[in-house]
């Protein structure tokens, strides 16, 4: 047993000499996530800002200019010049355009007034966000310039818990942290053994003491390390440069990390056994990594894809862990209400790991 260690061991100090010997896979180990991650968090976003938005003021009063002023200082649109909406909507020159009729001062007066507000549905999410903004705005003008002061016979009150202001940014970049650490297992582990299979290392490491059990374990190891390494950078950058509230512990957040890299570690291993250069590996792990991302609900609401595609969401280790990351940096939940998804998260890594194990041991004899 103690032999076994020490060879395993060995192994594990040749692997991390091995990839911080090569100065890009030092870049890619950690400057690809933190690069990954300035440009997710800031591209990733569902919120409505600057938007172009043409207005044709047929009313031309002090009032009906309050109204687009309302829309201009509201940081949401940004006031567009011209005259034709359909030829500005079309040609992707505004994205809203609203036309005030004339009369809109005297109809407001009277408390039955109207505007018309159009929007490019080519970006369908775009333009819902678009529309929920305008129609506040509008609202929220209508009611100050009546002067209403009776009392609505029901007092709504809204409140957001968990994410008060409604950043997207707040959901988005601690689930960016699950598509860069799976990633990067995947790439490291499928890579490793490629790569000692292309210099003809891995026959001699056949031939040696190593057992199948102590080469999976020297190989996986520092990829585990690496990935969890890589979860410290993306979380601390997430907290301290984004701002994202870190709710949750961060034992749990390790731990769950820990049993989601089997996955990425399992299938990397799985990916090697059916690869013989690093291109052939490297496409493989594109052609695994891209349907784990769409399927993954990070940038589509798993809610909103067709019954078959939620069932198939469910054997994807990624779904589970993006809603424990997002629960633990929002919520600041434990292991008990997360429970299904750990759950999950082992079944799965567990089944893709032995069956990676089995098939790389068969490769080897």
């Amino acid at each position: 047993m103690r032999r076994s260690i020490e060879r395993t061991m060995e192994l594990v100090r040749k692997e991390f000499r091995q990839l911080f010997r090569d100065r890009r896979m030092i870049a890619f180990m950690f400057g690809a996530p933190v690069l990954q991650l300035l440009l997710l968090g800031y591209a990733v976003s569902t919120d409505v800002r600057d938007t172009p938005m043409m207005v044709v003021d047929r009313d031309r009063t002090s009032v009906s200019r309050a109204l687009i002023d309302a829309f201009s200082s509201s940081g949401r649109f940004v006031i567009v010049n011209g005259s034709n909406v359909n030829r500005a909507l079309d040609r992707g020159d505004a994205s809203v355009a609203m036309e005030i009729p004339a009369g809109f001062t005297r109809d407001l007066e009277r408390g039955d007034a109207s505007v018309q507000l159009l929007f490019d549905g080519t970006n369908s999410n775009q333009a819902t966000v678009a529309k929920s903004y305008a129609e506040r705005i509008a609202m929220s003008f209508g009611v100050a310039r009546a002067g209403l002061t009776v009392r609505p016979p029901i007092n709504l009150q809204s409140r957001a818990w968990f994410n008060p202001s409604l950043e997207s940014r707040n959901y988005n970049v601690p689930g960016v942290t699950g598509v860069i650490v799976y990633f990067i297992c995947l790439v490291l582990t499928a890579m490793a053994v490629v790569r000692e299979r292309e210099i003809g290392t891995l026959e001699q490491l056949m031939v040696s003491p190593l057992q199948p059990a102590e080469l999976i374990a020297g190989k996986s190891i520092p990829v585990a390390i690496i990935g969890l390494f890589d979860v410290a950078i993306v979380s601390l950058l997430a907290v301290f440069y984004f701002g994202i509230p870190f709710r949750g512990s961060i034992v749990h957040l390790f731990a769950a990390s820990l049993i989601y890299l089997l996955s990425g570690i399992g299938l990397g291993l799985l990916i090697s056994t059916i690869s013989k250069t690093q291109q052939e590996a490297f496409m493989a792990t594109i052609l695994v990594f891209m349907p784990s991302l769409l399927l993954s609900g990070f940038m589509f609401p798993i809610r909103s894809m067709p019954r078959f595609f939620q069932i198939v969401t469910l054997v994807n280790p990624v779904r589970h862990y993006m809603k424990i990351v997002r629960a633990i940096f929002l919520k600041g939940v434990g292991p008990s209400a997360l429970w299904p998804e750990h759950v999950a998260l082992l079944l799965i890594g567990s089944v893709v790991f032995v069956f990676a194990v089995s098939r790389f041991e068969k490769r080897l004899r």
